[in-house]
């Protein structure tokens, strides 16, 4: 088995070198977002269809990383194999669509085979090469140059710095059309209900607040004595206060407890709208949980009262809850 010398030093100092030059080559990228960027901004709004993505090899890879983002950002996107295309899925191309062929020559066989029958289907094709003068780009309605002047690979083989340069372009595309589109983060959330953005813009507090008997909470005329076995049942380290009518006035909690005991309160004679926090935040049942979060991270507290729009007394919500339910 061959031997390898590791060498701290140079193993850093060939990190940095190879991400330096893949930032070089999307910063040159910034001085080629031109008409023809807006042009592939403005078919993609009008086709009527689909954005078929298609690329061989590592293109190909970051072809379907693109197809996924444009689908990810309200765009009807997906990746077809061009070799499998050549063998009957060019059927699934309708006249309707956009063709987005990446290929960093600009000479790959499979894209040029597929070519004229896309273009005999009327599909406007849109090509991402690294090579502006190559047969893909003059042959397509519209070229874009995602090419780099050295791979960040020792021997300039590898792609790399150019597969970083098209899905940096893709990325540009994508979002470009999105804030066209006016995609909002609610719009995103809901193809994306299993991510962290979708499960705090689609949950609401109802569902995951406690109510009914599972609610700490005292007439505003309980004693101390009342209020902590009440706390001590429910373990919620508070407990809610509230009048006649069930509107919410104050709430108790752990650390006002220690207080109260620090300075000798009577917990049998002390009624518990004397030493009570008055109007405390809360929040309602119908409200997201990405708002109640920000409001609980703000205020600092991790107990929050849920109430309805006439203030009364709905449900409680634990920081834990919103662990459990993967909001935070």
């Amino acid at each position: 088995m061959k031997k390898y010398h590791i060498n701290r030093n140079k193993i850093l100092q060939q990190g940095c070198e190879v991400l330096k030059l893949e930032a070089q080559a999307i910063n040159e990228l910034i001085n080629r977002i031109d008409d023809s960027f807006v042009i592939v901004c403005e078919q993609v709004i009008k086709c009527k269809g689909r954005v078929i993505v298609t690329g061989m090899g590592k293109s190909g890879l970051i072809g379907k990383k693109i197809a996924a983002t444009l689908a990810s950002t309200g765009t009807y996107s997906y990746f077809v194999h061009p070799g499998e295309a050549a063998h009957g899925d060019l059927g699934m191309i309708t006249s309707q669509d956009l063709v987005l062929m990446l290929s960093n020559s600009g000479e790959t066989d499979e894209l040029l085979i597929l070519l004229p029958a896309v273009k005999k289907l009327g599909v406007f094709c849109i090509a991402m090469t690294g090579n502006p003068n190559s047969s893909l780009a003059n042959y397509s309605d519209i070229s874009l140059n995602v090419g780099v002047q050295y791979e960040a690979c020792t021997l300039n083989l590898a792609p790399t710095s150019s597969t970083t340069a098209a899905l940096a372009m893709g990325d540009a595309l994508a979002v470009s059309i999105l804030n066209i589109r006016g995609i909002t983060a609610n719009d995103f959330a809901v193809t994306h209900p299993a991510g962290l953005l979708g499960r705090r813009l689609l949950t609401t507090i109802e569902s995951i607040m406690h109510t009914g008997i599972l609610v700490p909470k005292v007439h505003i005329n309980a004693t101390l004595r009342d209020t902590v076995v009440e706390m001590t049942k429910k373990t919620f380290g508070m407990s809610v206060v509230v009048d006649n009518k069930d509107n919410v006035v104050g709430i108790f909690t752990d650390g006002d407890l220690r207080r109260c005991f620090n300075k000798g309160t009577d917990i049998n004679n002390t009624v518990i709208s004397d030493i009570m926090t008055e109007n405390p935040k809360t929040c309602e049942s119908n409200q997201l949980a990405e708002t109640v979060v920000r409001l609980m991270e703000v205020n600092n507290i991790n107990t929050m009262v849920v109430v309805n729009e006439m203030n009364k007394l709905q449900g409680v919500l634990k920081t834990q809850d919103l662990i459990q339910a993967k909001i935070i």
